[in-house]
This record gives structure tokens, sequence and C-alpha cells, in this order.
């Protein structure tokens, strides 16, 4: 017992010093909600960024003194980016018109916001999800869609372009 219990202890060391490396490199990975919410009818969409991975792109995608940090402006200029690079589509493949509505840093995370009226009779939706991944082909975006049934979630990783997740017409 005594020679498990330094091992032990050595494993969980070295583990939490390469969890602590790993959390100071780009993660390349985004989680994006789509919530239907019935107390107000709309479809909100909440995108959520790594910081350190936002520093990076705004220096590729604008501009190399860019600062997510410190510019409400390459704030406002990224959460424009992440807007055009999501959309979307009802069962017509026509895209839903999201409104920007804000965006926000928290910790280590960068926010942007969305949302759309619910349509009626809502059964299939697809979605285009390209953030980040014009800069990184490694780039990696989950979503999880909440408030119709079950949660579902779609992955957009390698060359997956447009999925789509479908919802039982009594779910609510």
């Amino acid at each position: 017992m005594t020679i498990r219990t330094p091992l032990l202890l050595c494993l969980v060391v070295m583990l939490s010093m390469s969890v602590c490396s790993v959390s100071a490199h780009q993660q390349k990975s985004g989680l994006t909600t789509v919530l239907f919410n019935p107390r107000t009818d709309n479809i909100e969409v909440m995108h959520r960024f790594y910081m350190h991975d936002a520093e990076h792109a705004v220096k590729t995608l604008f501009d190399k003194t860019a600062d997510i940090i410190k510019s409400a402006e390459t704030q406002a200029q990224f959460a424009e980016y992440v807007a055009q690079r999501f959309a979307l589509y009802n069962e017509l493949d026509q895209a839903f018109a999201l409104d920007l509505v804000g965006f926000e840093v928290e910790g280590q995370h960068f926010w942007i916001y969305q949302e759309t009226a619910t349509p009626p009779n809502m059964g299939k939706i697809s979605v285009r999800h390209d953030v980040l991944r014009d800069i990184w082909p490694e780039q990696n975006n989950l979503i999880n869609f909440e408030g119709k049934g079950q949660v579902q979630s779609l992955e957009f990783a390698d060359n997956v372009e447009l999925l789509s997740v479908e919802f039982a017409p009594h779910a609510h």
C-alpha cells in the first residue's frame, strides 16, 4: 500500500500538470446552445468560445493588433463574424432571420447571443456552423438543442458543413 500511494500521488500530480498546460493552449472548440424558450416564444442562440481561441482568431481574421479583451470594436467584429458563419434553416431551406442581440466576455469565455421568433409547426432544422473552421480546419463546434423534448446535439468537425435535427410534432 505504501508503494502505491506515492505512485498514485505522482500520477495525480502529473495529470493535473498536463491539464493545466492543455488549458493554456488553444482548445479549437465552440459550444452553441439553441434554446426554444416557451416564455418568450423565441429561439435563443448562445455561442461560447474560449477567449484564448478568440484572441488568436481576431489577429488572423482582422488585424495583427486586434484585441478582443480590451477593444469593444474588436468584440463587435468577432460577434458579427460569428453571426455571419452560423445559420439555421427551416424545412424549405430558408434561413431564419437571426438577430444579433449581444455579446460579452465572461471569464475565459466569449459569448455571442442571437434570437428569432419560433416558427409554428417546426419539425426539422438544418444548421450551418462554420465559425473558426475557415481558419482552423480542426475546429470542432458542438450544438445542443434544448426546450423541444430531449436535448439533441450536432457536432461540426472535419468537413461537415450542414447537419439537421428533427423535432416530434408534440414536443414542447
